[in-house]
């Protein structure tokens, strides 16, 4: 209980106990100005801090809350809050493909009014801002692999099922989009990148059979495919370009090939019903609004961002490390999204069946 002066009268006392009850309002009405964004967290979350987060609390105020989940249970998490009514997130991280699914649509808010304040910008591509969310930034899915030891180094998805010329245990992701496990397969097996859509689901599942005695690590988040490596429980492994680039930060000895890779990417997202919209759209706009930010971040992560003149603030060193352009015209997989989408609850089905 505050107490009081016995000298004040009890027109002063009225006039403090307001300005108390007004500053306690004040306070609340502050600390509720913020977002709530999920990511996957590790490497990848602390670069976004650094470059986007903790640059947009200085600006406007508002303070970033970041929240850790695995993609899988992102996407499972938001299409609960939105049929509960319990939206708690404001913001999360989809994948490029995932957010042209009708699922993605079910449960986020269409950003085409928002993503119309873009359309001038010559700096960022067409599909920097669409209905799906804003782009966070584009990558691979690649062969990553340690090097150090003199021999030859793995290039091709069919190098990695090669246990006698590489040696060691591998590594692939499992979570609720199995499509670039079973495309590395087809890829290894012989099917040419022109011909990898649809994928043969029963012809990679048993090319998948010769190499699994030898996985060692079946990664949920991108921090277990880091610390799986970190700790030496594999040598070759599909991994995200965005953590084996922040693992080559750290100095760890990692070298990765585009001659492996599938070109993907991630959408910032706007949960329906979020409780900080408007947070969430300015916090969005900040992001396509600076080039420094977007240039930072992928300094780290070896990303590329969405607009050209944040790939010139970047290092040379840094954009050597990028994927160019005949790389991703001679090599890189530019995955079928609707074809994913529109087989996506088969393929896992199947290979869960696979995994038991």
């Amino acid at each position: 209980m505050i107490s009081f002066p016995l000298r004040w009268t009890r027109a002063h006392r009225v006039v403090a106990a307001s300005a108390l009850s007004l500053l306690s309002w004040s306070s609340v009405s502050l600390a509720t100005e913020q977002v709530v964004i999920a990511s996957t967290g590790g490497a990848y979350d602390r670069a976004l801090k650094a470059a986007w987060f903790d640059p947009f609390t200085k600006a406007t105020g508002i303070k970033v809350v970041t929240v850790v989940a695995t993609n899988a249970e992102m996407r499972a998490k938001v299409a609960a809050m939105v049929k509960t009514g319990n939206v708690t997130w404001d913001l999360y991280l989809d994948g490029e493909i995932q957010a042209a699914s009708t699922a993605h649509k079910a449960v986020t808010e269409d950003l085409t009014d928002f993503c119309k304040q873009f359309a001038g910008r010559k700096d960022l591509g067409v599909n920097a801002c669409a209905a799906g969310g804003a782009l966070l930034q584009s990558t691979a899915t690649l062969l990553a692999y340690r090097t150090g030891d003199g021999g030859p180094t793995p290039e091709t998805w069919a190098d990695m099922w090669d246990s006698k010329t590489f040696s060691g245990e591998r590594a692939f992701p499992n979570f609720d989009d199995p499509w670039r496990v079973m495309a590395a397969a087809l890829l290894a097996d012989g099917v040419s990148r022109d011909e990898l859509f649809p994928l043969d689901v029963e012809r990679a599942l048993k090319k998948l059979d010769e190499i699994r005695p030898a996985v060692s690590v079946w990664w949920k988040t991108g921090d277990q495919s880091v610390q799986g490596f970190r700790n030496g429980d594999y040598s070759i492994g599909q991994i995200w370009l965005t953590r084996a680039k922040a693992m080559q930060n750290e100095g760890l000895p990692i070298g990765w090939s585009y001659k492996a890779s599938f070109l993907v990417g991630d959408r910032i997202a706007l949960v329906k019903g979020a409780q900080n919209r408007d947070n969430a759209l300015k916090l969005m706009a900040f992001w396509l609004n600076s080039p420094e930010a977007q240039a930072m971040a992928c300094e780290v992560l070896s990303c590329t961002p969405p607009s050209t003149d944040a790939i010139a603030l970047m290092s040379e060193d840094v954009r050597k490390t990028m994927p160019h352009a005949n790389e991703v015209r001679d090599f890189m997989v530019v995955p079928d999204a609707e074809w994913i989408n529109a087989n996506a609850a088969q393929l896992l089905q199947r290979w869960n069946e696979w995994l038991r």
